[in-house]
C-alpha cells in the first residue's frame, strides 16, 4: 500500500503550483532555474506585488515564495491581501533578507508559514517548499475526503427524510381511503395549502413544511366507526359528536415527538375544523386563536372537499364551492385567506385539473 501512495504523492508535489513574487529579476530567474531543475513545471512569477492576488487567484497556486522588502505593496500588505482571499491560510514561504526578529514575528503573525533568508541555500530553500507541499497536499486531501464524507451525509440524511416524509403521506393516503378511495383529496389539498402560504407571506421552508404536513389533517379518521364514517345519510346528533372527536384523535396520534414536521401536523390535525368566528371545533377557538396552518387548511380542505364526491353526497360545481368559500368570508374562514384564495384560484383550479377524481356515480 505504501508503495503505490509514494508515487501519487511525488506526483502530486511535483504537479504543484508555485508563485514567485519578488521585485527583483534576477531573484526571480534563479529561483524558476532552481525550481524547474528539481523538477517543478507549474512555476507562475511576477516583479510587480500589485499582481501576487490576481496571479495566485487565477492559478490557484498551492504555495507562495514572497518577497518582503517591494515597491508598491510590500511583502507584509501581499499576505493580508492573500488571507483575506482564502477559506484558509495560504501556504507562503518568505524570501527575505531581513534579519530583525520583529519583521520576522509581523510575517508570521500576517500569515506567512516559514522563512529562507537571502542569499538562500539550495538544499534548504528546496527541502522547504517540499516540506511544505507535503503539509499542503495532506491538507488538501483531508479537505476533499471531508466534503465526500460531508456529502455522503447529506445523501443519507435526505434519504431519511424522503423516507420520513412518505410516511406521513401514505398514513394520510391511509386515513383519506376510508372514505374517498383515490387518496387524491391530500394530493389536492396539500398543495392548496402551500399556494395559500406562499401567498399569506410564508417563506418557501415555511411553505414546505405546509405541504408534508398537511397530509396528515385527517389521520383521526382511523379511529371512527365505518359505520358513521362511511354513512351515505345525514349523522345522527350522537353520531356527529364521535364523527368530531377525529380532530382530537388525530391530534393524539401525531404528539409525542417534537420534529418541526410532527409538531405541525399536530396542529394542523387539532385546528382544520376550528371556524374564524369561533364556532367550530374541537375548542371553538376564533380569531388568530387558531394557528395560521390551521386556518390555512380549513380554506384548502373544504374547498377540495366540497367538490369531490363521497359516500354521503355528490361533488359541488366548482363555481357553488368557491360562492361559498366567499359567503362565508369572517364566519368560517379567515377573510384574509379568502381573498387570497380568491386571487390565486387559476393555480388551484390548475392542481385540480392536474389530479382529477375519477367519475363516480352515487
Amino acid at each position: 500500500m505504501q508503495t503505490m501512495e509514494k508515487p501519487q504523492t511525488e506526483r502530486g508535489i511535483k504537479d504543484a503550483k508555485i508563485l514567485i513574487v519578488d521585485d527583483q529579476p534576477v531573484n526571480v530567474k534563479l529561483l524558476e532555474k532552481v525550481l524547474q531543475a528539481e523538477g517543478y513545471p507549474n512555476i507562475f512569477s511576477t516583479t510587480d506585488s500589485r499582481e501576487a492576488v490576481s496571479l495566485y487567484q487565477a492559478n490557484d497556486c498551492d504555495i507562495v515564495l514572497l518577497d518582503l522588502n517591494m515597491p508598491h505593496i510590500d511583502g507584509f500588505g501581499v499576505l493580508e491581501q492573500l488571507v483575506s482571499i482564502t477559506d484558509d491560510f495560504p501556504t507562503v514561504l518568505v524570501l527575505t533578507a531581513l534579519k530583525d526578529r520583529d519583521s520576522r514575528v509581523r510575517a508570521l503573525e500576517n500569515g506567512a508559514r516559514d522563512f529562507v533568508s537571502k542569499p538562500f541555500d539550495r538544499v534548504e530553500l528546496l527541502s522547504r517548499i517540499r516540506n511544505m507541499l507535503e503539509v499542503r497536499l495532506l491538507n488538501k486531501a483531508m479537505k476533499q475526503q471531508n466534503q465526500i464524507l460531508e456529502q455522503k451525509v447529506y445523501e443519507r440524511t435526505r434519504e431519511l427524510d424522503e423516507t420520513r416524509l412518505e410516511i406521513i403521506r401514505r398514513l394520510g393516503r391511509a386515513a383519506e381511503y376510508r372514505d374517498n378511495e383515490t387518496g387524491l383529496h391530500i394530493i389536492r389539498m396539500s398543495q392548496y395549502s402551500q399556494i395559500l402560504g406562499l401567498a399569506n407571506g410564508m417563506t418557501e421552508s415555511e411553505a414546505d413544511m405546509l405541504l408534508n404536513a398537511s397530509p396528515m389533517h385527517d389521520i383521526g379518521k382511523i379511529g371512527i366507526p365505518d359505520q358513521i364514517l362511511l354513512k351515505p345519510g345525514k349523522l345522527t346528533p350522537e353520531e356527529w359528536e364521535i364523527m368530531k372527536t377525529h380532530a382530537t384523535i388525530g391530534a393524539e396520534i401525531l404528539s409525542g415527538h417534537e420534529s418541526e414536521l410532527m409538531t405541525v401536523a399536530r396542529e394542523i390535525a387539532l385546528a382544520h375544523h376550528e371556524k374564524w368566528d369561533g364556532s367550530g371545533y374541537p375548542h371553538g377557538k376564533s380569531g388568530d386563536e387558531i394557528p395560521l396552518v390551521g386556518r390555512i387548511v380549513a380554506v384548502a380542505d373544504v374547498f377540495d372537499a366540497l367538490t369531490t364526491t363521497r359516500p354521503y353526497k355528490k361533488a359541488w360545481p366548482v363555481e357553488e364551492a368557491v360562492e361559498f368559500i366567499a359567503a362565508n368570508r369572517g364566519s368560517h374562514f379567515d377573510p384574509k385567506l379568502v381573498d387570497l384564495f380568491m386571487e390565486n384560484l387559476p393555480d388551484l383550479l390548475s392542481i385540480r385539473s392536474i389530479y382529477p377524481e375519477p367519475d363516480v356515480e352515487l
